[in-house]
């Protein structure tokens, strides 16, 4: 007979085993390597997918139920941000938890990640076997996130002034159906409202959302939102006492980073 921590052992492995990971690198090389690395047992993952431009994450999630995504800082040889494949995610596969990895851990890219709805920053300078607890831990719903982590969010939610964001003159770099996009979203919309009032669907939204924070050079809805704005408000938004614009900037800012942080506290305290 075996001995009851053996049989715990070998019911937690199976429970493990249901993981379905999506890796997401700049390199089918460092796909590789990655799933080579995650491959044993202790890991508990029981399929992989890879991919390493938009287009072929955006076709892994489709044609597969990916629980797991772990998305490197920048994809396509570095023509991409992870940080917008993560907000992507959460804005149109919100079942699917985001990891970040990351060579180096900064504020920035904490503060940004997890604002963009990531379970969780992994830095590449840690163990492999860390990232396979990383894994297993956000899978079962749990948020990693040490607490230097969440001390810098938290202290950031209390001093960071919101971003200034100053609409360049000139023709608009966006089409006419992306200005059109960006009006509804600057209005509060979800992405599934402003396809139900465009008569579009929700994957079409999130395409058309992340090809605009390309052009302007955004990373979270946020930021887009408040670029639309001031794009509205030209004059407001090159006065610093535009009281308007201040106001609309700390409110979307707050309502955004206070919605991240409250689904991080609900997770900590279950």
């Amino acid at each position: 007979m075996a001995a009851p921590g053996q049989h715990l052992s070998r019911v937690a492995l199976t429970a493990h085993k249901s993981i379905r990971l999506l890796i997401a690198e700049d390199t089918p090389m460092g796909c590789e390597l990655l799933k080579a690395s995650l491959k044993s047992p202790q890991a508990g993952i029981s399929k992989f997918v890879s991919a390493i431009t938009f287009d072929q994450i955006t076709e892994a999630i489709k044609d597969n139920q990916i629980d797991v995504a772990l998305i490197n800082e920048h994809i396509e040889n570095g023509r991409r941000s992870g940080l917008e494949i993560i907000d992507y995610l959460r804005e149109n596969c919100p079942a699917i938890r985001a990891i970040l990895l990351t060579k180096a851990l900064s504020a920035d890219i904490i503060i940004t990640a997890f604002g963009n709805g990531a379970k969780g920053v992994f830095c590449r300078t840690e163990p492999i076997r860390a990232l396979a607890r990383c894994i297993r831990a956000v899978h079962q719903g749990q948020v990693w996130a040490n607490s230097e982590q969440l001390e810098i969010i938290l202290r950031a939610l209390v001093e960071t002034r919101p971003k200034r964001f100053t609409a360049p003159r000139g023709p608009s770099v966006l089409t006419k159906r992306e200005e059109e996009i960006a009006s509804l979203v600057a209005e509060g919309l979800t992405n599934l409202e402003v396809a139900k009032r465009l008569g579009l669907s929700k994957h079409t939204i999130g395409n058309y959302l992340f090809k605009c924070y390309e052009k302007l050079g955004l990373s979270t809805r946020v930021e887009f939102v408040l670029y639309t704005l001031n794009k509205r408000r030209p004059s407001q938004a090159m006065v610093s006492g535009a009281g308007t614009s201040l106001a609309a900037e700390r409110h979307l800012t707050e309502r955004y980073h206070h919605s991240s942080m409250q689904k991080i506290r609900d997770r900590e305290s279950n």
